[in-house]
């Protein structure tokens, strides 16, 4: 599977605040919690573009529907214009 992001970009160290007895049951369970922590955000990151996607899809299909509604039928808005 290809990933979402930079495999060869740089690594940095930062600062994470998490439950101490999570990780000693990681750490018991595996030597590189770091990795573990890469792949979880990792399918974060592209389950989010996936959902965001979708919801873009959502709202430009709906945008579609009311042009075509508001091209077919006018505006709603026109009836009641003073103008």
């Amino acid at each position: 599977m290809k990933a979402d992001f930079d495999t060869s970009a740089r690594k940095r160290p930062v600062n994470l605040t998490l439950n101490e007895d999570l990780v000693s049951q990681v750490k018991s369970m595996t030597g590189n919690l770091s990795s573990v922590v890469e792949s979880l955000l990792a399918e974060f990151v592209s389950r989010e573009k996936r959902e965001r996607l979708q919801k873009s899809k959502t709202v430009e299909a709906a945008v579609a529907a009311w042009n075509k509604f508001n091209s077919g039928s006018g505006s709603i808005a026109d009836e009641y214009s003073p103008l």
